[in-house]
Parts: structure tokens; sequence; C-alpha cells
């Protein structure tokens, strides 16, 4: 039986990824490197300390400044969001109101730092429907470590098999698999592919279609 539903962030309930799709490369050669679209793409959700490593190797530079070039890149995103928005993954609203009704912990579990988590959530006015947020800089590694599920599960007081993670990007379904959680995905930028469609309770094209995976649920 489903108790808690924990959400990824970006990806799954804000269609915010693909500014960091977008930005990261251009950080990237603002500082005088090259980041490919393929390369954007395999460090999504990718937590503390293991995105400073990736992006370091990339770079070929052992002086490689990350948090500058990730400052930078915070700067050119929230450029985009000011100019177009924040929109919300389709069906989200409709999901966290089925979740609602039944009376289901919902939770977020996200790479992004707590205060621009529920800056966002409050902007895009979901934030009411969570009874926690959950940052991975509250655990020892990020995402695709276990850490921030365990926590968030321990958070909630509940068992893994109880929680459902709801996730967008490999990192974060490794994560939430090695953790014990039920795992649904809702692919944004990619889809599902052979590493990680074994480790799925689910995979929907919209928030709202995971109603249907409920009565097995519930």
């Amino acid at each position: 039986m489903i108790k808690a539903v924990i959400f990824d962030l970006d990806g799954t309930l804000l269609d915010t990824e693909k500014y960091f799709r977008i930005n990261w490369p251009k950080a990237f050669e603002h500082f005088g490197y090259s980041l490919t679209d393929e390369q954007a793409l395999s460090f999504r959700s990718l937590g503390r300390p293991f995105a400073q490593q990736r992006l370091k190797e990339i770079s070929g530079d052992p002086n490689f400044n990350y948090e500058e070039v990730k400052n930078y890149r915070q700067k050119l995103m929230e450029q985009d969001i000011q100019k177009n928005g924040l929109e919300l993954k389709k069906g989200a609203v409709e999901f966290l109101e089925f979740l609602k009704k039944k009376k289901i912990v919902c939770a977020i579990g996200t790479a992004s730092p707590e205060d621009r988590a529920k800056r966002y959530l409050e902007q895009t006015g979901i934030l009411h429907y969570f009874d926690f947020i959950i940052s991975a800089t509250s655990v020892k590694e990020g995402k695709p470590s276990p850490d921030i599920y365990s926590y968030a599960v321990n958070q909630l007081g509940l068992k893994p098999e109880e929680c459902l993670a709801v996730e967008d990007s490999p990192n974060g379904i490794l994560s939430a698999y090695r953790a014990g959680c039920k795992v649904a995905m809702i692919p944004d930028q990619t889809p599902a592919d052979d590493k990680v469609f074994g480790l799925l309770f689910c995979c929907k094209k919209s928030l709202d279609e995971l109603i249907d995976c409920f009565p097995n649920l519930c």
C-alpha cells in the first residue's frame, strides 16, 4: 500500500529541465569550455558530489571552478524563467488533487536547494500540496545515491516500499530504486531506456496518467 508519493522537482513537476539542458552548455562556453547536448543530458538530477566531478572531467581542466560555472548557469536560467515564466508539467494539479483526496502524503525530493524549490512551488501555486520538502543539500550524497530517498522515507516515518517516487531522469530513478522505493517515470527530455525500464513500477506520458496505476498501489 502506497502511503506517500515523493516527487522530483525539475522535469517532473516543473517544466524546467529544458533550461538546464540549454544553459549548462552556454555557461561552459562562457568560461571557454565545451559541453555537448548529450553530455548535458547525462547529468540530469545528478547531485553532490557527482555533478562537480563529472563536469570537471568534461572540462579537462584540473582547476575547473564548478561553483563559478554553476552560478553563471543559475543566472542564465533565472533570466529564462523571468522571461518565459514557470510552467507545471501536464497533469500535475490533477494528480496532486487525486492524492489529496486519497489522503496520500506528498513530498518533494530534489537536488535543488530547498529555498529555490519552495519559491518555484509557490510561484506555480502548488506549494500547499506538499507536507515535506527534502533537498539533497540535507544529505551526504545526491542522486543517483539513495541518500535523499532514504532520508525522505525516514522523515516520513514510513517503509521504502510504502513510498512511490516519481522521476523523469535515470539518475533520479536509480536513487529511488536503490532506496527501496517503488518508482514511476514521467519521461521529460529523453524516453525510458533499457537501463532504467526494468527498475520501474510504471511509466506514463504525463502525471495525470499515474492515477491509472493506483488500483495496484492502494
